[in-house]
């Protein structure tokens, strides 16, 4: 399993990381077309902000299967301190089983399960998610859209984190990504655009959504597989510390069992020779 999990882990780390600087300069993009916006053109619907936040919709990425230590147990127990702190309602979308299942037991609502997700994910799978959160967020069912994976930093050491989706945030941006170095913003430069920027970001903004839920996707499936294969690997040596201190303790009484015996003949010989 922990070969199994090793192999798993390095396609999930490549794609992970591959996905970075695609998704830093589609971010790039994003901040571009939307400073050239025209003093008379309107915001994008997917980049306004509510005037008050009353109803949020957070997308929970867990594992399907167990085995692998610590890394549903993290992301649930922020999922529950996020529900305690949290002064409005909040409506979860669930991809795994076992946030799924976590989440039933306590009672909080779900709208969406997505569970039928592959271990080498392609956009196409995250496509019904991304519709299905623009298509509320558009028809007011929710003010704000969250995301909520593992991050992958390394093998060794992964981070449950929160992530803001919609309304998609632009103003500010910084291009931190998860596990990369903050870098500084270059300059921006006027371009002509052909169509308008306001059209290219209606094909643009709805393409960074998925791309935000793809990544998110990419790095929780990373952290899955790392957290799997170290469990496998603790639970190797511990299997192999016991077979160990077993193989000892079954030794020590084989002796003790012999000793005894060999005791008890020399006893005899002694009681028979004195009888004699």
């Amino acid at each position: 399993m922990e070969m199994v999990a090793a192999a798993k882990m390095r396609r999930a780390q490549q794609q992970a990381l591959a996905m970075r600087p695609y998704a830093t300069k589609a971010r790039d993009v994003l901040v571009h077309l939307a400073s050239q916006r025209g003093a008379n053109e309107e915001l994008h619907p997917l980049l306004r902000r509510r005037a008050s936040v009353e109803r949020v919709a957070i997308v929970l990425f867990t594992s399907n299967k167990g085995l692998c230590g610590g890394y549903n147990h993290n992301i649930l127990r922020l999922a529950d301190q996020f529900c305690e702190d949290s002064p409005v309602p909040i409506s979860w979308i669930t991809a795994g089983r076992k946030g799924r299942n976590a989440l039933t037991r306590s009672g909080r609502p779900i709208i969406a399960d997505f569970d039928e997700i592959s271990d080498q994910p392609g956009l196409l799978e995250i496509t019904p998610i991304a519709r299905l959160l623009m298509q509320d967020f558009l028809a007011g069912e929710f003010d704000e859209v969250q995301l909520m994976f593992t991050d992958f930093i390394n093998t060794m050491v992964q981070k449950p984190h929160v992530r803001p989706l919609l309304p998609l945030q632009y103003e500010a941006l910084d291009n931190k990504l998860p596990g990369a170095q903050a870098e500084a913003q270059p300059a921006l430069i006027e371009y002509v655009y052909e169509p308008s920027p306001s059209e290219l970001l209606d094909t643009v903004v709805p393409r960074l959504v998925e791309l935000q839920i793809y990544e998110a996707l990419l790095e929780a499936k990373a952290s899955e597989h790392s957290a799997r294969m170290v469990a496998m690997r603790a639970a190797t040596d511990n299997a192999e510390d016991l077979v160990s201190a077993l193989t000892l303790t079954y030794n020590q009484v084989r002796q003790s069992a012999i000793t005894k015996e060999m005791l008890d003949i020399v006893g005899g010989t002694e009681a028979l020779a004195k009888a004699r």
